[in-house]
């Protein structure tokens, strides 16, 4: 008899359930027990199942009876409950476009956020408001100019040249002052006004060109219309400074004298007197000057240093209106004021001016409230006017007095054929070639 029960053979016919021949029967044959290896711990892979009935016969629990499982020991049973999100946005419910909390429960999903579209509303509003300022601003600062100078009362007018020709006037008006302030500014309280300086500033495509005419020039007065009046008046040949004619019929006649003796059509006509040329100046913080030599005039109030330093509103004025000072009297006056207003208009037109409302509005409302344009003058040729003033000094840029020959009882005479010359250049939009004094 086969002994199997107790040992085993190599013999794979004798074994169990592989077709044994042997004529015990089958039941009479004994299960050998066989140990179970405990087994290995696992890593979890997915969250500990909550405990619930689990649909099966829990009185077995691995090797024990009633004594729970054993340490370590995985059924490998699947209840069919799935928890997190899944894969591919699925709950695992069925249901799609849900995701779980992390809390076990479930919130409503959320398309990603279109940051294309974020990006061209921004832009778009940022473009309207852009808009809406520049235009109040537009008409916020047109609605300030002064245009009280009507260049259709020039008679006998020369013609047009390629470029445009600014007039530019600085007056000694106190209008608007207050005492202090005259005190302060050492204006005196003259009435009316009078030209303290004047220039042409000429914009064309050979870069700006910017020529002081001494107030002291000796010019002649031609005939014109009054321009209260209406009245014609000959020209008898008087020969006078050239600030006389301001001081006769203002700005109108200042325009027809100086395009009488020089030739030029002049294009637009700004004047600005000295309380908002000063606060010009303090509105925008100073303007850096490089002073080469110290001077000082008791007349001005001018007391500076050489070198470096940041003038303030009542210093620029008085820089400006020197005179005595100088061994060239008018002459070196109007090279500091050339070099001022250069510098001014250099330091104001910078993105930190332009950009900054706090520093833009005070310095536009400062200037506008005391200057005065001709009657076709826009905010337009306005800017390109003091554009042109900073590119003065630039690469392109000339500037120069008015070539002088000499002198007549006390007043400067220009040098005709040089005027002529520099005239002919300015009309045809060439380099300026011609040097002045």
């Amino acid at each position: 008899m086969n002994d199997w029960p107790d040992r085993r053979t190599g013999d794979r016919s004798e074994r169990y359930g592989r077709g044994s021949a042997s004529p015990q029967p089958e039941g009479a044959r004994s299960m050998p027990h066989v140990q179970r290896r405990p087994a290995q711990p696992r890593t979890p892979q997915r969250p500990q199942v909550p405990p619930q009935s689990q649909g099966y016969d829990d009185r077995y629990q691995g090797g024990g009876y009633g004594n729970g499982p054993e340490p370590g020991y995985d059924s490998g049973y699947n209840t069919g409950q799935v928890y997190g999100s899944g894969s591919g946005g699925s709950d695992g419910r069925g249901g799609g476009g849900r995701r779980g909390g992390g809390d076990g429960g479930y919130v409503q999903g959320r398309p990603a956020p279109d940051w294309r579209r974020r990006i061209k509303l921004g832009a778009l509003t940022l473009v309207v408001v852009v808009l809406a300022v520049s235009i109040s601003t537009y008409f916020w600062a047109d609605s300030k100019l002064k245009r009280e100078v009507d260049l259709s009362k020039v008679i006998e007018r020369p013609e047009s040249g390629d470029g445009t020709n600014y007039l530019i006037v600085g007056s000694d008006s106190r209008e608007g002052m207050s005492a202090e302030e005259k005190k302060r500014l050492r204006t005196g309280s003259a009435e009316g006004k009078r030209t303290d300086s004047m220039m042409i500033l000429h914009d064309g495509s050979n870069g700006p060109t910017l020529i002081s005419l001494p107030r002291d020039s000796n010019v002649e007065i031609p005939s014109f219309k009054g321009s209260e009046s209406g009245k014609m008046f000959q020209g008898t040949g008087r020969q006078v400074k050239l600030n006389a004619a301001y001081a006769e019929d203002g700005p109108e006649l200042l325009v027809r004298t100086v395009e009488f003796n020089t030739g030029l059509r002049i294009d637009h006509y700004v004047e600005i007197g000295f309380g908002g040329f000063a606060k010009i100046v303090d509105a925008i913080g100073g303007v850096e000057l490089d002073i080469p030599k110290a001077f000082k005039d008791k007349k001005s109030g001018a007391d500076f240093q050489a070198g470096k330093q940041t003038l303030n509103g009542e210093q620029s004025l008085a820089f400006v209106r020197t005179r005595y000072a100088f061994a060239g009297s008018d002459l070196d006056r109007t090279k500091n004021q050339q070099k001022f207003l250069a510098a001014l208009a250099s330091q104001t037109a910078t993105p930190s001016t332009i950009i900054n409302p706090f520093k833009l509005y005070p310095t536009m409302g400062a200037g506008l409230d005391t200057l005065i344009v001709d009657k076709d003058m826009s905010l337009w040729a306005l800017g390109n006017m003091f554009f042109a003033m900073k590119g003065v000094t630039g690469g392109d840029g000339t500037s120069m007095n008015m070539p002088i020959s000499g002198s007549v009882g006390g007043n400067l005479v220009w040098d005709k054929a040089k005027v002529k010359q520099l005239v002919q250049q300015l009309n045809n939009d060439e380099k300026v070639t011609v040097k002045g004094n």
